[in-house]
């Protein structure tokens, strides 16, 4: 199945200021596609270009070179547009409607039937939990109940295409969950998802794949799994070690000792189950990760669980945008 969205060596330079203009490359020569059906976000921090790729797929902005397209037709096209949902991170509805008369107005304007409307609208306030205060006008909307609404708006149209812009700011616990629910729902509907967030923790909770941008340039893409994934290293949750087995594998694995007693002590981290330890593994390769859990088994250890290591979502995205190993001029 073709990308939803597809960008070939997409470029943007802005002009800025009057009397010594300046050249700003916002996005120079990003290239990627978003899969049909995936729950894609975009992450970057402030300036690296997020806000302008998403001006340009939904025809806001024009491109300086390369090119972007929705569904295999150029951003602006109608016949991709009225297949997309949108919603920005500070939209400003009419305060003085309700959420049922916004909606209506803005399904008008989007093209939806009058018996699409009738339909679509009780049913979006319902997914959204704001079915109890449609009586209630935007003005005394908290910023969380506003974001709801906005979803809602974006969803009206029934898109394939949902691009949500920090779709989950303000919103408390369990609202976000609410929210990264419909999200996982839209996804299993075969819906595609573009988010825009700077919530790292919830866009790892929900996203199937992920593109970093920083200066205007992709520095990684891919899935979140294979991203995060630690090279090589592993987890291990077994019966203890005998000695002779641990100084024979002592280049490739050792006991986990994470814990301090408030004595000072340290100690060996103990797995949840009773009689299991925690060890970390760091072999070469695939054989050689066999290779152990041959030679523990050998010596009658018994193996719980193995598992990768990996990073969190958030560590790894500041390892790629600002490198530990760089060191300040």
């Amino acid at each position: 199945m073709p990308p939803v969205i597809s960008i070939a060596s997409l470029e943007k330079t802005y002009q800025s200021g009057i009397i010594r203009p300046k050249r700003v490359r916002a996005l120079d020569g990003v290239s990627m596609d978003v899969p049909s059906g995936s729950v894609f976000g975009l992450l970057g921090p402030n300036g690296a270009g997020k806000t302008t790729m998403v001006k340009i797929l939904l025809g806001v902005a024009r491109a300086t070179g390369g090119e972007a397209r929705l569904f295999g037709h150029a951003p602006g096209d109608p016949d991709a547009r009225k297949r997309v949902g949108y919603l920005p991170e500070k939209h400003e509805f009419p305060d003085f409607l309700t959420a049922p008369q916004m909606l209506e107005i803005y399904g008008q304007m989007a093209g939806v039937s009058d018996t699409d409307r009738s339909r679509r609208i009780p049913q979006l306030l319902d997914r959204v939990g704001l079915s109890h205060a449609t009586d209630q006008k935007l003005s005394g909307f908290s910023k969380g109940m506003l974001q709801r609404a906005g979803l809602a708006q974006a969803l009206l149209n029934e898109p394939d295409l949902l691009i949500l812009d920090e779709p989950t700011d303000g919103v408390d616990p369990v609202g976000r969950r609410e929210i990264r629910d419909i999200l996982v729902e839209l996804k299993e509907e075969g819906k595609t998802v573009l988010i825009n967030s700077h919530l790292l923790s919830e866009v790892e909770k929900v996203c199937t794949e992920i593109a970093i941008l920083n200066d205007g340039t992709l520095v990684r893409t891919g899935s979140i799994e294979s991203l995060t994934a630690a090279d090589q290293t592993y987890t291990l949750s077994c019966t203890p070690i005998p000695d002779d087995t641990l100084a024979a594998l002592k280049d490739i694995l050792e006991p986990v000792d994470a814990s301090t007693t408030q004595d000072g002590k340290r100690t060996t981290e103990s797995a949840s189950a009773p009689g299991l330890r925690r060890y970390r593994v760091r072999p070469d390769d695939r054989a050689g990760l066999n290779a152990v859990i041959d030679r523990l088994r050998r010596d009658g250890v018994e193996i719980d669980e193995i598992t990768p290591v990996r990073q969190t979502l958030e560590d790894y995205f500041i390892d790629v945008v600002n490198p530990r190993d760089t060191v300040p001029a």
